[in-house]
């Protein structure tokens, strides 16, 4: 993996992972939990070194450290807590698996997932999925989806974006008109069109192409997506446009949406505050603030509450006032 040096959530130091274990095991130990200091730890630690911690707390007390979380801990918390102990190499995959597993596909995490992800991680992604639960991820998402939805999942899953090199401005204009002659200019989209030049070409080549799908049409690509199609495809296809834009931009906007209105989609804000937090948080507290004219840190702060409240304020990293 790239290192990513854009997280909230950077490896502790001074570590020492049996002190770690020593506290939790404590918190944990005998009548009430003390949350605090479980979520102070498991919220301050990178990835690796909560693994480290699961280690040390299977050597020093014969204690599965995430079956002891789940049985003290409840509710948001707990799905935050044990999100935060699941290693970081299956994270994705899981997600996935608990999306199309069961009554009723997940079509918003699939998406989520497969749009925003590289296409050195959808490859790793499809591995671990293997080696883990003995079963092709490319299966089971056709199994449980249909139409251009499913064909642009799989277009993505094939992980074989074009590299970004020099950009080739006479198949940026024949790509602008493509898209153009198939949206805007036909009754019922091409969708195939889409699916194959969203699907494949490279970012810095489609960063182009929007603009000149702009400068030919008089509209941003969103728009005609948003007229021309509609449910799942319509999500993903958004998605995918404004993952090439901007991948944190993407993703600020996904936990505004979480969080906005009535209710909170606790399970994206999980997934995503988890998944992002030592990846590129710092670049979608940025973006937040740049478009929702108030940090992420104030809507956490406004949208939740107790110690789930605490440890999503902790992974957030600070406010952007």
């Amino acid at each position: 993996f790239p290192q990513y040096t854009r997280g909230t959530v950077t490896a502790f130091a001074p570590f020492d992972a049996r002190a770690d274990a020593e506290a939790l095991r404590k918190a944990m130990k005998g009548i009430g939990t003390d949350e605090e200091t479980v979520l102070t730890i498991l919220t301050t630690r990178n990835n690796a070194q909560r693994q480290e911690i699961a280690s040390a707390f299977k050597t020093l007390f014969g204690r599965d450290l995430v079956d002891d979380l789940k049985s003290e801990l409840t509710g948001k918390f707990e799905t935050l807590m044990v999100s935060l102990m699941r290693p970081a190499y299956i994270f994705d995959a899981h997600a996935l698996k608990h999306a199309i597993k069961g009554a009723g596909t997940n079509e918003k995490v699939l998406t989520e997932i497969l749009a925003s992800r590289t296409p050195a991680e959808v490859q790793n992604i499809k591995q671990v999925y293997q080696q883990e639960y003995e079963a092709d991820l490319e299966d089971k998402i056709t199994g449980e989806t249909s139409g251009h939805f499913q064909r642009l999942l799989v277009v993505l899953l094939q992980a074989n974006r074009d590299p970004d090199a020099g950009v080739d401005e006479a198949l940026v204009e024949q790509d602008a008109q493509v898209l153009f002659r198939a949206g805007e200019l036909k009754w019922g989209t091409d969708e195939e069109k889409f699916i194959t030049i969203l699907g494949t070409r490279s970012v810095s080549h489609l960063r182009r192409v929007f603009d000149k799908y702009m400068t030919i049409s008089g509209f941003q690509i969103e728009e005609t997506i948003d007229r021309e199609t509609s449910g799942d495809l319509e999500k993903l296809l958004l998605a995918v446009v404004k993952c090439i834009r901007s991948v944190p931009a993407y993703f600020a906007e996904t936990l505004y949406y979480s969080m906005k209105g009535a209710g909170t989609d606790d399970d994206t804000l999980i997934r995503v505050m988890v998944s992002r937090s030592e990846v590129d948080l710092l670049d979608i507290r940025r973006e937040f603030r740049k478009n929702f004219a108030k940090s992420l840190y104030q809507m956490i702060q406004k949208d939740t509450s107790g110690d789930y409240r605490k440890a999503l304020l902790l992974l957030c990293g600070g406010d952007d006032d």
